[in-house]
């Protein structure tokens, strides 16, 4: 007498089923999340060398780089507010007259999921600016650099994706600051806070005062303390590149 077969799956078949669909659902997030980041990365690439561009064309006008803030504090690169009790307006900036129609920093949409912590002066896009060598000069933090001081345009920062680890989370922050603050003799003095942010993979983007853009890894020496209840690690911000004598910020080296 043949033995009777029962239709439907064992426990053991039903696991197995439902272990393989938990996998592909897995790997489906996985290559969405991949394919969103590749997105993002190629976003903020055109956004960092149309920053550039826009910089460079502003040295045809005026001979020097765009300044990165001036002396009553009202005005930055990526805006300005009419007053010191006004408010700051993204559409104010030294900059504004050459970034389209909007006159506004284009924001890298990476950074938007990573901000948790409103800044004093949003407008940036979580890009920052070389305040300390080219929008401003040692000697002078108001008077930025001309093209001429800056003979290796290829290797010299100009803006990289930035942000300041607090408490709580991450903040925009307009300026790639590099590891040292500078005396007017262009010499370095103690550390600074490092606010290049590693957003892509664990790498930053670089606009060089060439106009090139690159993805750079962070330098060994990037720091994990933080001064404002952040963590530097966590928050995947440091330093890029060498940083004796300030490396790659540095037009001198």
């Amino acid at each position: 007498m043949k033995s009777e077969r029962h239709n439907g799956f064992t426990l053991l078949e039903l696991l197995v089923a439902v272990a393989i669909i938990a996998t592909l659902a897995l790997l489906a997030t996985y290559a969405t999340r991949s394919a969103r980041l590749r997105a993002n990365e190629t976003t903020s690439i055109t956004n960092l060398r149309n920053l550039a561009a826009a910089n460079l064309l502003y040295t045809t006008d005026h001979g020097t780089y765009v300044p990165a803030n001036e002396p009553r504090n009202r005005i930055r690169w990526h805006g300005g507010r009419d007053s010191a009790s006004g408010s700051f307006d993204p559409a104010k900036g030294y900059l504004a007259d050459y970034l389209g129609p909007d006159r506004r920093v284009a924001t890298c949409p990476e950074f938007k999921r990573h901000l948790t912590n409103a800044s004093w002066e949003n407008g940036s896009g979580g890009y920052g600016y070389n305040a300390i060598y080219i929008g401003g000069l040692p000697q002078n933090p108001f008077k930025p650099n001309r093209p001429a001081g800056v003979p290796n345009p290829a290797r010299t920062l100009m803006f990289a994706t930035t942000a300041f680890a607090v408490s709580g989370g991450i903040q925009e922050y307009p300026f790639a600051d590099p590891p040292q603050w500078v005396d007017a003799n262009w010499q370095p003095g103690g550390s600074l806070q490092p606010s290049v942010h590693f957003r892509f993979r664990n790498r930053a983007l670089v606009a060089w005062c060439d106009g090139r853009v690159t993805a750079e890894s962070p330098s060994k020496s990037s720091a994990s303390e933080n001064y404002y209840g952040g963590s530097n690690s966590n928050a995947r911000i440091g330093f890029c590149g060498p940083t004796e004598n300030n490396g790659w910020w540095n037009p001198r080296n």
